[in-house]
């Protein structure tokens, strides 16, 4: 059945998420499999309709999170970087076209809230002060390219204020559903131990929508408080097949999951809307609002230029949130601020973020990611610290 999720006191309780999706996980490995291909598309038939499902057979291609993400600028623009996906590694993306023009007011007045709204008992995992760990970071198989995330990092990440570790599960190309728990689960455990709340999350490639699905209720299984889908993957060229597929696993996972918050990690909508507006076209926004809780765009203004308009963490905050909000059909949507890349972040740049979130109500914020925020800011960022 699809409703709003957001009711106030009269939902009713949720159930932990290990416990609902160690069920449903068991149901789907045991009826499609470990694999992918032709036996995982013909499973999830139980939730996706098949004859539409398999109408359009795409190949596999390359991740979107492995490959530069390329904005084909409108007239009239001067160079600038795009807002990449958060799990490529964050100095590999070149500098590429961004507008000079100024950027339009999101067509819904969304304004200057006057403090942080209070997140209810389901959202509290978004609210305050994150960071986040990708594949990249902690596991052996992907983090080639320095330290990596260690229990003792968790300890860090609780004295310096975090709030709400999200930490990926897996990726699109990992031979497990859940990558390396014999290293991930250690972490997981230290942040609860530590106090931090716990968001998974893991980016589908909706090449497989069965697999996609599988490995998300996977991720659900770890005792997490909340799930988040990563929406940024464009592997499969055809968009409008992109979009339905997109609306189905989200439906899917909500229903598998009827009691547990799940999050949309979205590309910010001023680069879909204002930069290029090819980059992703149609996004479904009311289409997926029955099936999420909380937006969380990737606001990244490092990967904007002074040119454009857009390399302030107060406006490209502010004007992503509007349009957030505008699309979805609610001036109130619960949104987690996200900035970055946090290595080419400023002090002034985190004050703009807080105050726009700010006004706006957010629920919280963070910056992508923990192994590029520098000491210095920390004191910044803890102005996202939930209020007690």
């Amino acid at each position: 059945m699809i409703v709003r999720r957001r009711e106030g006191s009269s939902r009713p309780q949720r159930r932990p998420v290990a416990v609902l999706a160690g069920a449903l996980l068991a149901l789907v490995l045991a009826s499609c499999g470990t694999g992918t291909g032709g036996r995982g598309e013909a499973s999830l038939s139980r939730l996706i309709d098949p004859a539409r499902e398999l109408a359009v057979p795409v190949a596999p291609a390359l991740a979107a999170e492995e490959v530069a993400v390329v904005e084909v600028a409108p007239l009239s623009e001067e160079p600038a970087e795009p807002s990449p996906p958060p799990t490529a590694p964050p100095d590999t993306t070149p500098a590429l076209p961004a507008p000079t023009t100024g950027v339009v007011a999101a067509p819904v007045a969304a304004r200057a809230l006057s403090s942080p709204q209070p997140a209810s008992a389901d959202l509290i995992a978004y609210s305050g002060l994150g960071t986040w760990i990708d594949a990249y970071d902690w596991s052996l198989t992907f983090g080639k390219d320095g330290p990596l995330v260690e229990p003792a990092d968790i300890d860090r990440m609780a004295d310096v204020g975090v709030e709400t570790l999200y930490v990926q599960t897996s990726r699109w190309n990992a031979p497990e559903d859940i990558l390396e728990p014999e290293r991930l689960v250690p972490l997981l455990d230290r942040a609860r131990a530590r106090g931090l709340r716990v968001v998974a999350w893991y980016l589908p490639t909706f090449v497989d929508p069965a697999t996609d699905l599988r490995r998300l209720l996977a991720a659900a299984t770890l005792g997490v408080d909340s799930v988040a889908v990563d929406i940024e993957s464009r592997d499969l060229a055809d968009h409008a097949e992109r979009n339905r597929r997109l609306v189905e696993l989200s439906a899917a996972l909500h229903e598998a999951l009827p009691d547990v918050a799940l999050g949309a990690i979205v590309f910010p909508p001023v680069v879909m809307e204002v930069v290029n507006p090819s980059f992703w076209p149609d996004f479904p926004w009311r289409e997926l609002v029955p099936f999420y809780d909380v937006w969380v765009p990737m606001a990244y203004q490092s990967f904007r230029t002074e040119a454009s308009g857009l390399r302030d963490g107060y406006r490209y905050t502010a004007e992503n949130i509007d349009r957030v909000r505008a699309n979805v059909g609610d001036p109130a949507a619960p949104v987690h601020s996200v900035g970055g890349i946090a290595d080419a972040t400023t002090r002034s740049d985190v004050a703009g973020m807080v105050a726009a979130s700010n006004e706006r109500g957010a629920l919280g914020g963070s910056l992508y990611d923990w192994r590029t925020t520098a000491p210095e800011l920390w004191p910044e960022l803890q102005a996202f610290r939930a209020r007690r």
